[in-house]
């Protein structure tokens, strides 16, 4: 039998769980907080649908062989259900919003952890294995990565090769991944190479199979390559009017949601989160489904998101609480009495507020 890396095992069950939740047989699996070792926390207001019934064996067998049947890690997920109309679309990771960050702070973010030792699972400074380090390095400047390695491989962009490679950049190997470390530039990297091992710096011994930029180094670029263009948001212009009949219609504040899609998806309607989150709004498919809308389909998943958002104003007095909200879920803003104390939830109110600020200049 052929063994597989705890990396491999995790994206494949990650895989499996995320069908499940799509038809139905299982709870969706929420996006959780990728800041180190923060607890995990269900985002856009996604709430397992009460009195989900178990899935029987053959429902669970024949949902698995849909799993089966599709390439691991990318290529197309069968069946994505929104509004009962099965879907065949592309499994394309959500780019997280850079909020300005630059390779190499992410590279000076990494090196905290130098000597740390290499731990098999492990997740903090006490002992990191390689995709924990990648996670790690960009979750302490406020940008969500997955934790395994085969779903880091295909997040934010692809670079051509290392000659095209800027420090920062994610240096992934095998398919699916079974090692990743970011790159130094001069053909080095940083890494937690294995057990035995520290997080260090050494050169990139071997050709990887994938390299991915998640920031870009010169001003006004962000993951997923859009842009801001003179207070505009060129990522989803095109969907401005959709915005702004939204906000009409549910007296949101202008430029509100067009700033938490590019924060959520980049402008991307087709894009997917490791966790199952979809679309232009990022909407997990249980919310998606209590809201009424279809996810994938610009102008229902914006009213969606409009719904969310304008409940949580009603509810929490505020645009900040309400996109903690949307980001980390209503109980979480009422245990802390405010936006909860994460990592990632804080800035990404921060950011949108602050995408706001700056359209509205």
């Amino acid at each position: 039998m052929t063994s597989m890396s705890i990396d491999a095992t995790l994206a494949r069950i990650t895989q499996i769980q995320t069908k499940l939740a799509e038809v139905g047989l299982a709870p969706a699996v929420n996006r959780t907080s990728q800041a180190g070792s923060l607890p995990a926390v269900p985002v856009a207001g996604a709430l397992a649908p009460s009195g989900t019934a178990l899935a029987s064996s053959t429902a669970f067998a024949n949902a698995l062989d849909q799993v089966q049947a599709a390439p691991s890690g990318l290529g197309q997920l069968p069946s994505a259900v929104g509004l009962g109309q099965a879907q065949t679309l592309p499994y394309l990771p959500a780019a997280p919003g850079s909020g300005g960050v630059t390779g190499d702070e992410v590279i000076t973010s990494a090196k905290k952890y130098l000597g740390v030792p290499y731990v098999f699972g492990g997740t903090t400074s006490a002992g990191l294995d390689c995709s924990a380090l990648v996670q790690k390095a960009y979750g302490d400047l406020g940008i969500s990565l997955p934790r395994i390695a085969a779903d880091q491989a295909h997040a934010g962009t692809p670079v051509a090769n290392l000659a095209q490679a800027r420090p920062g950049d994610i240096l992934a190997f095998g398919e699916p991944a079974y090692h990743v470390a970011l790159y130094l530039g001069n053909n080095m990297m940083i890494a937690a190479p294995e057990p035995g091992d520290h997080v260090k710096i050494q050169s990139v011994y071997q050709t990887p199979t994938s390299i991915r930029r998640i920031v870009g180094n010169e001003p006004g670029i962000v993951a997923g390559g859009s842009q801001q263009a003179g207070g505009a948001l060129a990522g989803v212009a095109e969907y401005s009017p959709i915005f702004a009949q939204n906000e009409a219609r549910y007296r949101l504040p202008a430029g509100l949601l067009a700033a938490v899609a590019e924060t959520e998806s980049g402008g991307n309607a087709a894009a997917v989160s490791p966790a199952g989150a979809q679309g232009l709004m990022q909407l997990m498919p249980s919310t998606a489904r209590g809201l009424g809308v279809n996810p994938w389909e610009p102008s229902q998943a914006v009213r969606g998101a409009a719904q969310l958002l304008s409940g949580y104003l009603s509810r929490f007095g505020s645009v900040p609480l309400a996109l903690a909200a949307y980001n980390a879920g209503p109980g979480a803003v009422e245990q802390y009495g405010g936006v909860p104390p994460y990592t990632e939830t804080q800035n990404y109110a921060t950011k949108i507020t602050g995408l706001m600020a700056g359209a509205a200049a």
